[in-house]
């Protein structure tokens, strides 16, 4: 998966790109990156050069999976982000 340059749509993959990613997404951050960004970085598919093991994270049983996970990870980000805002200052 990746980030367009303008991070308003992301590549799952050759045949499937999710756009219309609001910028507020990238407001809700875990440490130094987004919940977006953290999930593109940890739900790749690798492969290990010596055993040939495979991680990925695709389902076979759920193939609709990665674009459910990423749709509830942009609404949360949104969603948090408008909370935070609303926040009285302290």
């Amino acid at each position: 998966m990746r980030l367009s340059k303008d991070r308003r749509s992301l590549k799952v993959n050759d045949t499937l790109t999710l756009a219309g990613i609001p910028p507020e997404t990238f407001e809700y951050r875990l440490g130094n990156r987004s919940a977006l960004e953290w999930v593109i970085d940890q739900y790749q598919l690798t492969e290990d050069k010596k055993s040939g093991i495979r991680s990925d994270p695709n389902r076979a049983d759920d193939p609709e999976y990665i674009v459910r996970l990423v749709g509830q990870v942009v609404r949360v980000s949104v969603e948090t982000a408008r909370i935070v805002k609303s926040l009285p200052c302290l």
